[in-house]
């Protein structure tokens, strides 16, 4: 299939797509390590991404997300994401869901568990005045 662009005066002002990690390299690099190995940081931006690992036996602790679905892809490792429902393994490969307002925790296997979140950009803080 092929697509014939037809240009316009605005492309030159659009937004390009780039490539902005090899996941896989930066897994391997990443262990021994803890935390977020990457974050999407360009500016004007919709979205908030992070490539976190977790050492062998970390974990996240239970926790609500009420405003924001999340996407989880498991780069390496594995390990267990807890909800109200039980347990569910995470092997590499796994895509969850976890919509807004669930509560979860996710605990890393004997191989640690690094993995890719994404969702929707947190609005910047505003300072208001205070109402009297």
């Amino acid at each position: 299939m092929t697509s014939e662009h037809t240009g316009t005066p605005d492309d030159e002002a659009a937004p390009l797509p780039r490539i902005l990690c090899d996941t896989a390299a930066l897994a391997a690099a990443g262990e021994g390590t803890a935390g977020a190995l990457w974050r999407l940081a360009e500016s004007g931006r919709q979205l908030d991404a992070n490539v976190v690992r977790l050492p062998p036996g970390h974990r996240v602790d239970t926790h609500r997300e009420p405003d924001l679905d999340v996407l989880l892809l498991v780069l390496a490792g594995d390990g267990t994401l807890t909800a109200p429902d039980g347990d569910h393994p995470l092997p590499p490969g796994t895509l969850t869901w976890l919509p807004h307002g669930s509560t979860r925790s996710l605990a890393a296997g004997r191989d640690g568990l690094t993995y890719l979140t994404v969702h929707r950009r947190r609005p910047g803080m505003t300072i208001r005045t205070r109402e009297t």
